[in-house]
C-alpha cells in the first residue's frame, strides 16, 4: 500500500484538491479553496519526489498559512465598498415613475426607468394613467407609489399644468 502511495500520490493530491474545490463551490466561505492550494503544493512536492511525511507537512503548512494570511485580505476585498450600499430594489425608492394603467390601492402598472412594475398606492388614493409618481417602497414585485398632488377629501390625484 505504501508503495502504491509513493507511485501514485499525485492521484491522491489531485483528488484532495478537487474535493476541496467542490466543497468550496458548495459553501463559498473561502476555507476549502485555500486548503486546496495546500493540496496543490503537496502535489508539486510529490512531483519533486519529496517523502510522504514532507508532502503532508507542506499541505498542512500551506493550507494554514493561506487561511491565516490570505483569507482575511480576500474577505476585506470582497466586502469593500460603502457600508450603506443599496441593493437594486432599494435604489428604486425615490425614483420617478409614469403610470401606465391607473393605480389604486390594489392594482395598477407603472414604468420605472425602462421596466414595467405592478403598483399600488397607500390609503386608497387613485392615480390616473399618464401621471408622474414617486416610488416610496417596494413590496415583493410591487412598487408602492405616492402622488405629490393628492386631494385628501376626495382621495383622487390631480395633475397640474
Amino acid at each position: 500500500m505504501l508503495q502504491w502511495i509513493n507511485d501514485f500520490g499525485w492521484i491522491i493530491w489531485l483528488t484532495v484538491f478537487l474535493l476541496l474545490a467542490v466543497a468550496e463551490m458548495l459553501t463559498l466561505n473561502l476555507y476549502f479553496i485555500l486548503m486546496s492550494v495546500g493540496a496543490l503544493a503537496a502535489l508539486v512536492a510529490f512531483l519533486f519526489h519529496a517523502d510522504l511525511w514532507l508532502q503532508i507537512v507542506i499541505f498542512c503548512v500551506v493550507a494554514l498559512a493561506t487561511t491565516v494570511l490570505i483569507r482575511p485580505l480576500a474577505l476585506a476585498h470582497l466586502r469593500r465598498g460603502p457600508a450603506d450600499s443599496l441593493s437594486n430594489i432599494e435604489r428604486l425608492i425615490g425614483h420617478q415613475a409614469v403610470v401606465l394603467e391607473a393605480v389604486g390601492a390594489n392594482r395598477g402598472l407603472v414604468k420605472i426607468g425602462g421596466d414595467v412594475w405592478t403598483a399600488r398606492t397607500r390609503g386608497g388614493v387613485d392615480v390616473p394613467a399618464g401621471a408622474s409618481v414617486e416610488v416610496s417602497a417596494i413590496d415583493g414585485a410591487t412598487a408602492i407609489v405616492s402622488f405629490p398632488n393628492v386631494h385628501k377629501t376626495t382621495g383622487t390625484a390631480t395633475t397640474t399644468a
